[in-house]
């Protein structure tokens, strides 16, 4: 990982370079794998749906009772604890 740097371009703009002190290259399948690694176990105990994918994840479910709206306000508390 020594001597990476990085910038970001938005058109035209452009930020001055800076020195990447960790992470994984962009572009990596390296970087997938260690993501899925790290989140594997995060579902356990959610009862809503947890959808995974590459390096994004999305919590979603139906509200048609009062129960059920606990539920799925307990899921982002689980998750945000975890």
């Amino acid at each position: 990982m020594e001597g990476r740097s990085q910038r970001v371009v938005v058109k035209v703009s452009m930020t001055k370079w800076t020195l990447v002190r960790s992470g994984v290259p962009y572009g990596s399948i390296l970087g997938h794998v260690l993501f899925n690694i790290c989140t594997n176990d995060l579902d356990s105990d959610i009862e809503c749906t947890l959808s995974k994918l590459a390096d994004d994840t999305k919590l979603s479910g139906a509200v048609d009772t009062p129960e059920r709206q606990d539920a799925i306000q307990r899921d982002p508390d689980k998750l945000e604890k975890w």
